[in-house]
């Protein structure tokens, strides 16, 4: 089965952490990023795309970042 996750998050260094540990799990980069004004609450954001290859059936109830 293939797995698809969006990771976002705040334009800090949290964002870079959560893809670095995301791509050392098994994760690949999906597309390119996005980066995007937070009008609301006054931030830049940012989002990655990330795939990943799992032996298995899908299940809604799954927990993706635990694959």
């Amino acid at each position: 089965m293939k797995l698809y996750r969006f990771l976002s998050s705040d334009d800090t260094s949290e964002f870079c952490h959560k893809v670095t540990a995301a791509l050392n799990s098994g994760w690949e980069l999906h597309g390119s990023p996005t980066y995007a004004f937070d009008a609301a609450k006054g931030v830049m954001r940012c989002g990655q795309a990330v795939v990943k290859e799992k032996d298995g059936e899908y299940h809604p109830e799954m927990k993706l970042g635990a694959q």
